[in-house]
């Protein structure tokens, strides 16, 4: 079955005191996401660094959003940068959000 790609999108506050902050104030996570399965098809984040961003995406792409709790343990596990708390709460409103959608069938808008 060819993917249907939607895009979800979270939010979450940044801590005080790093670069992200002192840009952004939030933190802004975008996900493509097979409406399918869930599966992670990209994603990109407000991070500052390529390294940062880089290692978002390496960390989720190809995980499932259904399945926040594996997604909130890789984080856990290993990202130690300032923003682990926002990102994991930005992650966790995207699973949200998907779950909605799929249990809504609501078509992409």
């Amino acid at each position: 079955m060819e993917p249907y790609e939607i895009f979800v999108t979270g939010y979450a506050k940044l801590p005080k005191g790093i670069t992200a902050t002192e840009l952004y104030r939030v933190i802004a996570v975008g996900l493509i996401v097979d409406k399918n399965d869930g599966t992670i098809l990209d994603a990109d984040c407000s991070l500052v660094t390529r390294v940062a961003k880089e290692f978002f995406r390496d960390l989720v792409i190809g995980k499932n959003l259904s399945e926040y709790q594996v997604l909130h343990n890789e984080f856990k596990d290993k990202y130690f940068g300032s923003a682990k708390k926002a990102l994991i709460s930005a992650l966790k409103t995207c699973s949200e959000k998907y779950k909605q959608i799929v249990d809504n069938n609501l078509d992409a808008e």
